[in-house]
């Protein structure tokens, strides 16, 4: 029997053994996706770190629809960005202390934080030499196989205490600009025999810039690398119940060590219902940009998305990706926030026709989806929906969109994972599943039926 035959047979097999009734998941009160009949998500855990806001309840259970709001232990994140905005620096670095630390640093400690990202950031000959011979054409791929290389190099890789793994924290949060960097880089020369450049990371420069500079060396203008900021700041933390910190903070309650806890994250990020998301949003509106003539004319565009909601157009799924969100309902605070400083963007690339059209795309794919789905559910456009766009207006390759999403949420993962493991205490998160096939006899291999 040919080995391919073989494969064909298990997985057939495989196929008709999976019988669920959908039933089932109602009769035994079974949250199908930890969700609630609702769509909310199941509480199982509590933490300090980051609250979403995207309804309030009221007393007979009916969800009511607010502005979304998204706080960093506490703090408003558009104050944190707005305060930065207005004194004109640079904030990602700021989020990071004070999601790790759970307090906002002075003066004195944000420079201190500050150059112990800089002392970081640059990698030792081993872990170059080891990226430089990865082959791939998945960054998010090669950043997890790096990430895993990372333990043979740690002295401690498996220590827990506290300190030891705020040691770790700002290590991966120092290291993944340059990993990502130069994994794409050695990526570009590989596969299409492009010039390869290996930048070291500046002392000077912020965590944005300085992931631009050895991304592209100096083709960056200073909105650029504060647009990067931004977008590093508003997605660095989505609280405890979002899939890939879940996934962290699962693998910490087991006990193991911080490199395979954030393995295991980074390949939940990749997933194209979770951080991968962007990617399927950018190629829908390079769809539309293609198949729209007047990007002006509010009829036409109107008449694509119906087709796309009437499955007749794009990937025939139905769906608008980017509109929607598990917990926000009238706004998504991370998309406004981006819209705010994307107009200024477009405007120095001199696409300020695409960003109006990205404008006039939100708008008229709610009204189109509340036209045939009817308004029972109160949506908007989620972060997703603009990060590919404004990526793009950065001249960033869409090999790195999900990669750079994981640079943000490592400093999230990393205060999730320290808070699982130095607060809640040592238990294991353990789901139950309940079994609904039925019991066998045991067959001898003699007497078994092909």
């Amino acid at each position: 029997m040919k080995k391919e035959y073989i494969i064909y047979k298990l997985a057939d097999k495989m196929k008709h053994s999976i019988h669920f009734d959908a039933d089932l998941f109602s009769k035994y009160d079974v949250k199908r996706g930890l969700r609630n009949e609702d769509g909310t998500g199941v509480l199982v855990g509590l933490t300090n770190i980051g609250d979403v806001n995207g309804y309030e309840r009221a007393s007979d259970g009916k969800i009511i629809p607010i502005e979304g709001r998204l706080f960093y232990r506490g703090y408003n994140v558009a104050d944190l960005v707005h305060n930065a905005q207005k004194e004109d620096r640079f904030a990602f670095e700021e989020v990071a202390a004070l999601l790790l630390s759970g307090n906002l640093p002075d003066a004195e400690e944000l420079k201190v934080f500050t150059d112990l990202i800089h002392d970081n950031m640059p990698l030792d000959h081993r872990t170059m030499l080891h990226i430089i011979e990865l082959e791939g054409n998945d960054v998010m791929n090669i950043l997890a196989r790096s990430v895993l290389e990372l333990y043979t190099f740690d002295e401690n890789p498996d220590d827990t205490s506290r300190d030891n793994l705020m040691r770790q924290s700002i290590e991966l949060v120092s290291k993944f600009p340059t990993i990502i960097a130069y994994a794409y880089n050695m990526m570009r020369h590989h596969k299409r025999n492009k010039s390869l450049s290996i930048r070291h990371p500046q002392p000077r420069l912020s965590i944005a810039e300085n992931f631009l500079y050895m991304l592209k060396g100096k083709k960056f203008t200073r909105l650029d690398a504060k647009m990067l900021d931004l977008l590093l700041i508003v997605q660095a933390e989505h609280g405890g119940g979002n899939n890939s910190t879940f996934t962290v903070r699962v693998t910490s309650s087991a006990g193991t060590d911080t490199y395979s806890s954030i393995a295991a994250g980074i390949g939940s990020l990749k997933g194209p219902l979770h951080g991968g998301a962007n990617l399927k949003v950018n190629k829908m509106i390079h769809y539309l940009k293609d198949e729209i003539k007047d990007w002006e004319n509010e009829d036409e565009i109107r008449a694509m998305l119906m087709k796309v909601l009437q499955k007749k157009a794009f990937d025939k799924s139905g769906l608008i990706y980017g509109i929607g969100h598990a917990v926000y309902t009238k706004s998504d605070p991370r998309a406004e926030l981006l819209k705010e400083l994307a107009g200024d963007l477009a405007k120095e690339k001199g696409r300020l026709k695409e960003y109006e059209f990205m404008l006039r795309l939100e708008r008229l794919s709610k009204e189109c989806i509340y036209e045939v789905k009817g308004t029972n559910k109160t949506i908007c456009a989620n972060v997703d929906f603009y990060s590919g766009f404004i990526y793009e207006l950065l001249a960033i390759p869409a090999e790195i969109f999900t990669p750079i999403f994981a640079m943000a949420r490592i400093v999230g993962w990393c205060a999730h994972r320290n808070e699982e493991l130095c607060f809640l205490g040592k238990r294991i998160i353990r789901p139950a599943y309940r079994f609904v096939d039925e019991y066998q006899e045991y067959i001898p291999i003699c007497e078994r039926d092909n």
